[in-house]
């Protein structure tokens, strides 16, 4: 069995957002920055990891992003996309990326279950967490559009 680190998360879960988003959008997302950043982006969609660490993961994007992102994951227009449509496409987002990084940890200490996805919404939303908290902080993107990837666990 594979030991869990912070480090080899952050591999796992830039790697799925990248996978899917590739597989569901057609185009690849690199690594934009990896600076810890605690501000979101207009529209964020969490989900709970629960195992030997729980955690939660973050995925955030301004509306025009997921605009773009969701105009190539449906096959709709751009300019016909709901503010719905980007909700469900984020949820999506998070919950593929959340399958696709639990497949990768299967056969780590840190195996874990997914909760269903949900939005978050408000105004200058950050995340204050308290010690003991390990975060894996990441923006991908392509040049013209990103995503911002935030896991936190509790360890």
């Amino acid at each position: 069995m594979s030991v869990f680190t912070i480090e080899k998360l952050s591999y796992i879960f830039t790697d799925a957002l990248s996978e899917v988003i590739s597989k569901m959008a057609g185009f690849s997302f690199g690594i934009i920055s990896s600076e810890e950043n605690n501000t979101f982006d207009e529209i964020t969609a969490v989900m709970s990891l629960n195992g030997k660490n729980h955690g939660m993961l973050f995925i955030s994007a301004n509306e025009n992003a997921m605009r773009f992102i969701c105009s190539y994951m449906t096959g709709i227009p751009r300019e016909e996309i709901t503010k719905d449509d980007i909700e469900d496409n984020l949820c999506e987002l998070v919950n593929m990326t959340a399958g696709n990084a639990k497949l990768r940890t299967n056969n780590m200490e840190q195996s874990y279950s997914i909760s269903s996805p949900f939005i978050l919404k408000g105004d200058n939303m950050i995340i204050k967490t308290k010690k003991r908290i390990n975060t894996i902080s990441r923006t991908l993107g392509d040049g013209e559009i990103a995503v911002k990837l935030k896991v936190i666990f509790y360890t």
